[in-house]
C-alpha cells in the first residue's frame, strides 16, 4: 500500500524599482491515502507550515538583503545578481506504513555560488511519529560506531575528493538527524563543507539493510499490498 504524493508549489519573483531582485520556489508534498488519515493530515500540516515559514523568511529577510545588495550594486556600477531561493524534495521510500523523504534548500546570495542545506524525515504512519536512526539498528556494536566504520571505509576508496582530516571531521560532523531510507538501505549524508570541499557536494553513504540494519517497513504491524 503506497501513499499518493501531490506536489505543491509556492513561488514568486520579487521586484524593486521594477527589477527582479529575488526569485523563489518552494516545493512541498501533500500525502493522501485511504489509510493513516490522521497521521497524514498531521504530516501535511507540518510540511505546509514549513513551506509558509520559509516563504515568510524569503519575503522579509531575504528580500531585504536582496534590495540592499541591489542598491549597493547600482551605486557602485556592479552587475545585478538576483537572489534565489529554491526548496525541492524527494520521496525516497514509500512502503507499508513508512514514508522517508529529504529536502534540499538552496540559496544564492550573489556570491560565486549558492549553498544547499539538506534536511530529512522518516515517518511511521501507524504511530504518527518520526523514526530515529538508532531504531533501525540491532547491532551489538554501537550504531554510531557501526555507521562511522562504514562511512570511513567508503571514503578510503577515493579520499581525494575529501578534506585530508576526513576521519576526524566525519566523527565530529556525523549528525543522527541526517539520514533517509531507500529500498536498499539507509542513506547517511553530510552537509556541504562538513567533510569535503564545495565541489564534492553533499556526500552520501549507503548503509545496506542486513541482519543488523532494519528495513523500516518491519516497524509496521500491518502491511498493505
Amino acid at each position: 500500500m503506497n501513499v499518493t504524493v501531490k506536489n505543491c508549489v509556492i513561488q514568486d519573483n520579487m521586484k524593486y524599482n521594477d527589477e527582479i531582485v529575488l526569485t523563489y520556489k518552494i516545493e512541498y508534498p501533500q500525502f493522501s491515502s485511504m489509510y493513516y488519515i490522521k497521521s497524514l493530515n498531521a504530516i501535511n500540516k507540518y510540511y505546509f507550515n514549513k513551506a509558509v515559514e520559509i516563504q515568510r523568511y524569503y519575503k522579509k529577510e531575504l528580500y531585504k538583503s536582496a534590495v540592499e545588495q541591489y542598491i549597493y550594486s547600482k551605486q557602485n556600477d556592479f552587475p545585478i545578481r538576483v537572489y534565489e531561493g529554491l526548496v525541492q524534495y524527494q520521496v525516497a521510500y514509500n512502503m507499508a506504513c513508512i514514508i522517508s523523504l529529504y529536502f534540499d534548500n538552496y540559496m544564492y546570495l550573489g556570491g560565486a555560488h549558492g549553498n544547499t542545506v539538506r534536511t530529512s524525515e522518516t515517518w511511521n504512519l501507524q504511530t504518527n511519529s518520526r523514526i530515529k536512526l538508532n531504531e533501525l539498528f540491532e547491532c551489538q556494536l554501537d550504531y554510531k560506531t557501526y555507521i562511522l566504520n562504514q562511512v570511513i571505509k567508503e571514503i578510503k576508496k577515493d579520499p581525494s575528493i575529501y578534506f585530508e582530516d576526513y576521519e576526524k571531521l566525519t566523527i565530529e560532523t556525523l549528525n543522527v538527524e541526517n539520514f533517509y531510507c531507500i529500498p536498499k538501505g539507509i542513506v547517511i549524508y553530510f552537509q556541504q563543507y562538513d567533510i569535503a570541499p564545495y565541489s564534492s557536494g553533499i556526500r552520501e553513504f549507503l548503509i545496506l539493510y542486513t541482519d543488523c540494519v532494519i528495513n523500516p517497513f518491519k516497524k509496521c504491524h500491518m502491511k498493505f499490498d
